[in-house]
């Protein structure tokens, strides 16, 4: 499991970690019975408190990817639905949106627009003429 901290990133050590391991989960890189490293392992070989990662931990066990068993460590339990993985990080992009004011309205034309130059699709209009 590879993971690091970007320490110019605005959000908490822990949100990002808890991204970073829900994006493990997500892509298969972490499958459902994978024993993740101790708490403190983990905490060294990023560098932060082993509270940090603690709080992580819990956090994404409090979402039902995680179990913590005694003796056998923090296991991943299952692998998110798209779309109740991808929730909490539209929130964070809706809020930070927000403090550029911009309206959701503008975030999903944004959005669309910046899908179309990564998939775009020859002769496919949707109804408002954008390209996706």
């Amino acid at each position: 499991m590879l993971i690091s901290l970007d320490l110019n990133d605005p959000r908490p050590l822990h949100v990002q970690l808890s991204a970073a391991i829900r994006r493990a989960i997500a892509d298969g890189s972490l499958g459902p019975g994978d024993r993740l490293p101790p708490a403190r392992d983990i905490a060294d070989a990023l560098g932060v408190n082993v509270n940090t990662v603690l709080r992580s931990l819990r956090e994404l066990r409090d979402e039902g990817l995680l179990e913590f068993r005694r003796g056998r460590g923090v296991t991943v339990v299952r692998r998110p639905d798209a779309r109740e993985s991808l929730a909490p990080r539209v929130v964070e992009l809706l809020e930070e949106a927000a403090r550029y004011g911009l309206r959701s309205d503008d975030v999903i034309d944004l959005i669309k627009e910046v899908a179309c130059t990564l998939r775009p699709r020859p002769n496919v209009r949707s109804a408002d003429g954008s390209c996706c």
